[in-house]
C-alpha cells in the first residue's frame, strides 16, 4: 500500500485496473471505482457451461450434440422419401441452431461420412484421403432406413422450444440403439474434452443382448479406416487409457512395401507427409512413394536395393504416423452436468434406456389399440341396435346425446371404460352411407383382430426383456450385414527406435586426444550411426564410458575400442587382459556390458593407479580365441611362452577382478587361434499374438539357433523362403509352416495345378537361402493343398461319391510314392480321380542322425559353464 501511495494518480489508476477495478468519471470530475471481478467470473462460467452443454459434449440419452440432434430433426421434418439438397437442410436447421451454416454443414458431413444415419448422394469427401466434401449446394441427403427405425418416435419424444421460441424441437431424440458408441464422439469444451471411440455395430448389439440376459460382455473400438489396434490398455474408454493403432503394411516384393489400411485419426495425405518427413530427417530411407488410393487404400513405398523391408516396416511404426496412439476420454452430459463414464456403463445406460423407450411405445400402442377396440365396439352396438333412429325426433343437442347414451347403456357391460361425450359425438359423425353398408361379420373380425393385437402387446409388456432382445436381434439381422469388424485386434510388440533407425550419419574418433563425434571428418571413421544412438568407449587405462552420439564429445585419451552400444545385448562378450598398477601382476577376464549409466566412467581394472589394458577383443557372439603370451626375460623365469584359451574362462560381471594370467611382466600377446562361440545356442520362440520372434519364452519354441542356423517359412499361397531368424522379421498371417530349417530334410507338398486341373505331389530340398520361391505352379487357380516337413509323411486321399458309388479312401506313403527331385520340378501326378479331401496322417518312424558337436567349454547367458563330451552329454564345471 505504501508503494501505491508513492505513485502518481495515473499510475495508481493503472495499478488498480490490473486488480479488477473499472473507473468512471462523475460530472464533477471525481472518479468512482466499480469492481467487475465478479462479473468476469459469472460471464466465464456461463460461457463455459454453454460450450459444454450446447456445443461440444454429447448427451448420454441419445448420443447427439445439439447441432447433430437439430440436423436429424430437420431431416425428419423434410423427409418425403426423396433426396434433399444439403444446403436446404442446413437452411432448415438454422431455425433451431443459432450458430450459422458453416458449423451445421460440417457437422452434417461428419454424420454422413459415418454411413449410418444419412443416405448420401454426391461427393461427401473421403475419410481415407482426407478430401473434403463438395459444397452443400451440390450434394444431397435423406434419412437412412436405419435412422427412420431407431431414432424417431414423436409420441414419446421430449419436446422443448427452439432458441427463438417459434418452433418445437426435441430435447432428446428417442434413440433405441447405442448410437454414441457406434459413431463415436469428439469435442473440446472449456475446461474439459471428450473422445468416445467408435465401436462395431454388430458387437454393440451382441453386447446389449448379453446385458439384457445378465451375461458379462466386453466391447472394443472398431474404426472405418480399418488398421490394426492394440487395445490392451483401453481402460474401458476412461481417462488414462490408450489405444495404439497401426497401418497394415505388407511386403509386395523385396524392394516394395504396400500400405492397405491406415490408422484411425489419419488419412493417406497426412500419412504420406509423415513418411516423407521421416525420410528427410534420415530416420528411414525410401526411394519414392506412390499413392494409388481410390475406394481402398494402396500406398506403395519403393525401397533402395539393399534396404531391409522388415527393418523399414518397424521404422515406419517408430517414426511416422503408421502408428498412432489414441487417448480415449469418456465424457457425456447427464442431467445438464458432465459425467465421466466408461464405455461399458454407457452401453448399459443406452440398453436400459432402449428398454424404457420400447416399454413407452408398447404402452402407447396398447392404449391406441384399446381405444380402437372401444370405438369399434361402440360403433357395432350403435348400428346393429339401430340406436341412430332414437335421435330422429330429438330437437336439442342435449336430447340427442342423452338418447344415444340411453340407447347404448343396455349393451355396454363388456366395455373396458365408461362412455364419454366425445365417444357419442364420434358415433353421431358416422355417415349414413357407412351405416347402410355396415357388415356385422366384418366388424366382428376387426374387433377380434384388435383383441389379438392387444393380447400380443400385453404379452410383450409382460415379457419386456425378451421383447427388447428380439428387437436388437432384428436390428442386427436387418442392418448388420456388411458391418462386420474392420479393425484387427492384436497385441503389439514394443519397437526400440535405436534398433530400427536409419544410421545415416558417420561416427569418427580421435583415439589419442580422446574425442568422438560426427563432426570429426578428418579423423578415423568408426561406423554409421544415428542421432539417437549411444556409443560405448574403452580406454587404455581400463576405463569405460557410454555416451550419446553428438557432434564432438571428449571421453578420455588413448581410446582402444569404440562401437554403437546396445543396452540389452548380453551376447557381446569382451575378452580382456590388464596389468594391475605399473608393475603388478596381469589378470584375465571375460564380461558383457548391459545396463549402465550414461556419461559415467567405469573402471574395468582392480582400481590400482597406473593399471593398463594389455589385450582387448570384442566378440559379438561370445567367441573365445586362443592366445600366446610372451613374458619378458627377467630373473630366472623358466617358461617365457605359454597359451591361454579364453574358453576356459567363465563370463562374469564387468566389475570382477578376473583370474591371474601371470605374476611376471608380459612382453607381447599374440592370437594363436581364432575363437568359436562359447555361448549356448540361443532359444527362439514365435509369439502368434504379435506375430514376432522373441528370446523371452513367449509362444511356441522353434528351437536352439546358432549364428548359421535359419528358419523355414511356407505360406498358404505356395511361397517358401529360408531366412535368418532376426527378431525384427515380419510374418504374414497365412503361414502354414514356421520351423527351424534342416538343410538335408526334404519337404513334401501336394498341390492342385490350375492349368492341368490335376493334383500333383512333389518332394524336394530347399536350394536357395534368403530368396522367396513359389513351390506350386503360377496359374491363378493353382493352390497348395498340404505341405509336410516330416521325413516320412503319410496322407489319406478321400474321394467324392460319384453316381451313388463311394470309392474307398487311399493311403499314400509319400517317401515311397516319389523320390526327392529338384526344387522347380512339377512333381508326379497324384491321381486321375477327383479328390474330395486330403488328410495328413501320422508319419512313419524315422531316426534322425545325431549332430556331432566339437568338445569345447561353452557358457550360457546366465554365466553357467558347460561342456559337451563325445556322447553329447553335458559336463558341468
Amino acid at each position: 500500500m505504501d508503494e501505491e501511495e508513492n505513485l502518481n494518480p495515473e499510475e495508481q489508476q493503472e495499478a488498480q485496473k490490473s486488480e479488477g477495478h473499472f473507473y468512471n468519471n462523475n460530472e464533477d470530475g471525481a472518479d468512482t471505482i466499480t469492481k467487475v471481478t465478479g462479473m468476469y467470473k459469472d460471464w466465464f462460467l456461463d460461457y463455459a457451461s454453454y460450450v459444454i452443454l450446447e456445443r461440444a459434449v454429447p448427451a448420454i440419452e441419445d448420443g447427439f450434440k445439439p447441432v447433430q440432434r437439430r440436423i436429424m430433426h430437420s431431416l425428419k421434418e423434410l423427409d418425403d422419401g426423396r433426396y434433399n439438397k444439403v444446403a436446404n437442410v442446413v437452411g432448415h436447421t438454422m431455425q433451431y441452431h443459432p450458430h450459422g451454416d458453416a458449423s451445421i454443414g460440417d457437422a452434417m458431413v461428419q454424420i454422413g461420412q459415418k454411413e449410418l444415419l444419412i443416405d448420401c448422394q454426391g461427393n461427401w469427401g473421403n475419410i481415407l484421403t482426407g478430401d473434403s466434401a463438395a459444397a452443400s449446394r451440390y450434394i444431397e441427403a435423406r434419412l437412412s432406413k436405419f435412422a427412420l427405425e431407431v431414432i424417431y418416435s414423436p409420441k414419446i419424444t421430449d419436446w422443448g422450444m427452439s432458441y427463438d421460441g417459434r418452433r418445437a424441437e426435441p430435447n432428446n431424440l428417442p434413440v433405441k440403439f447405442p448410437l454414441l458408441l457406434a459413431q463415436g464422439a469428439e469435442g473440446i469444451a472449456v475446461g474439459l474434452s471428450t473422445k468416445v471411440l467408435p465401436h462395431n455395430f454388430n458387437e454393440l448389439i451382441d453386447a446389449s443382448v448379453k446385458i439384457l440376459k445378465g451375461k458379462p460382455f466386453t466391447i472394443y473400438p472398431d474404426f472405418m479406416t480399418q488398421g490394426i489396434a492394440d487395445i490392451s490398455n483401453y481402460n474401458n474408454g476412461l481417462r488414462g487409457g490408450r489405444v495404439r493403432v497401426r497401418a497394415k503394411i505388407a511386403q509386395l516384393d523385396k524392394n516394395t512395401l504396400v500400405i492397405t489400411q491406415i490408422p484411425f485419426s489419419t488419412n493417406t495425405t497426412t500419412l504420406i507427409d509423415s513418411i516423407l518427413k521421416a525420410n528427410d530427417k534420415g530416420k528411414i530411407k525410401i526411394k519414392k512413394i506412390e499413392d494409388n488410393t481410390a475406394a481402398d487404400v494402396e500406398i506403395l513405398i519403393h525401397l533402395f536395393p539393399g534396404v531391409s523391408p522388415d527393418k523399414t516396416i518397424d521404422a515406419l511404426f517408430a517414426f511416422t504416423a503408421c502408428e498412432t496412439s489414441v487417448a480415449p476420454l469418456g465424457c457425456v452430459i447427464e442431467d445438464n452436468k458432465p459425467l465421466f463414464i466408461g464405455v461399458s456403463d454407457m452401453l448399459k445406460i443406452s440398453t436400459n434406456r432402449t428398454v424404457g423407450l420400447l416399454k413407452s411405445e408398447l404402452e402407447i400402442q396398447l392404449s391406441e389399440l384399446e381405444e380402437q377396440w372401444h370405438f369399434l365396439s361402440l360403433e357395432r352396438i350403435f348400428i346393429e341396435n339401430k340406436i341412430y333412429r332414437d335421435i330422429e325426433e330429438k330437437t336439442t343437442r342435449e336430447d340427442v346425446l342423452q338418447a344415444v347414451d340411453d340407447g347404448l347403456k343396455p349393451h355396454i357391460k363388456h366395455l373396458k371404460r365408461a362412455i364419454t361425450e366425445e365417444d357419442i359425438l364420434r358415433l353421431l359423425d358416422i355417415r349414413i352411407m357407412r351405416i347402410s353398408k355396415f357388415d356385422s361379420n366384418k366388424a366382428q373380425d376387426k374387433i377380434e383382430a384388435l383383441e389379438g393385437n392387444i393380447e400380443q402387446v400385453k404379452h410383450d409388456l409382460e415379457h419386456l426383456i425378451d421383447f427388447a432382445i428380439a428387437y436388437f436381434i432384428k436390428l442386427k439381422e436387418k442392418y448388420g450385414k456388411g458391418r462386420e469388424r474392420q479393425t484387427e485386434l492384436r497385441v503389439f510388440d514394443d519397437i526400440e527406435a535405436t534398433k530400427v533407425v536409419l544410421r545415416n550419419t558417420k561416427l569418427y574418433v580421435n583415439r589419442e586426444e580422446g574425442f568422438v563425434g560426427t563432426s570429426l571428418k578428418k579423423d578415423e571413421y568408426v561406423t554409421d550411426c544415428s542421432d539417437i544412438d549411444d556409443v560405448i568407449v574403452f580406454l587404455r587405462d581400463g576405463s569405460m564410458m557410454v555416451t550419446k552420439v553428438d557432434a564432438k564429445t571428449f571421453v578420455g585419451k588413448d581410446i582402444i575400442h569404440i562401437a554403437i552400444f546396445d543396452k540389452g545385448d548380453k551376447r557381446t562378450i569382451y575378452n580382456v587382459i590388464y596389468r594391475d598398477g605399473k608393475s603388478g601382476p596381469s589378470y584375465i577376464k571375460r564380461f558383457n556390458v548391459s545396463g549402465v549409466t550414461r556419461d559415467k566412467l567405469y573402471d574395468l581394472t582392480n582400481g590400482t593407479k597406473g593399471s593398463q589394458i594389455l589385450y582387448f577383443t570384442c566378440n559379438p557372439n561370445g567367441e573365445a580365441e586362443v592366445i600366446t603370451v610372451l613374458l619378458r626375460q627377467i630373473g630366472s623365469i623358466k617358461k617365457l611362452k605359454f597359451d591361454i584359451d579364453f574358453a576356459s574362462m567363465a563370463i562374469k560381471g564387468r566389475s570382477s577382478k578376473g583370474n591371474l594370467a601371470s605374476k611376471h611382466p608380459i612382453k607381447k600377446i599374440e592370437i594363436k587361434e581364432k575363437g568359436i562361440s562359447t555361448l549356448l545356442p540361443r532359444k527362439v520362440w514365435y509369439d502368434d499374438t504379435v506375430q514376432r520372434l522373441n528370446v523371452d519364452g513367449r509362444g511356441e519354441l522353434l528351437g536352439e539357433f546358432r549364428p548359421s542356423d535359419k528358419i523355414l517359412i511356407i505360406q498358404q499361397s505356395g511361397k517358401l523362403k529360408v531366412i535368418t531368424p532376426e527378431l525384427s522379421t515380419h510374418f504374414d498371417s497365412d503361414m502354414v509352416v514356421l520351423e527351424k530349417w534342416v538343410p538335408k530334410k526334404p519337404i513334401s507338398a501336394i498341390y492342385y495345378d490350375g492349368e492341368k486341373e490335376r493334383y500333383y505331389i512333389k518332394r524336394f530340398l530347399v536350394e536357395t537361402e534368403n530368396k522367396e520361391e513359389l513351390i506350386i505352379t503360377e496359374h491363378p487357380n493353382s493352390q497348395l493343398e498340404i505341405v509336410s516337413t516330416d521325413y516320412r509323411p503319410v496322407v489319406e486321399l478321400v474321394f467324392p461319391k460319384i453316381k451313388g458309388v463311394q470309392k474307398e479312401s487311399m493311403t499314400v506313403d509319400i517317401e515311397d510314392f516319389i523320390a526327392v527331385k529338384g526344387f522347380k520340378a512339377l512333381g508326379n501326378q497324384l491321381t486321375t480321380d477327383k479328390i474330395k479331401q486330403v488328410n495328413m496322417l501320422d508319419p512313419l518312424p524315422y531316426e534322425v542322425p545325431e549332430e556331432i558337436v566339437p568338445e569345447r567349454r561353452i557358457t550360457n547367458d546366465d554365466g553357467t559353464d558347460v561342456q559337451l563330451d563325445d556322447d553329447g552329454q553335458v559336463i558341468l564345471f
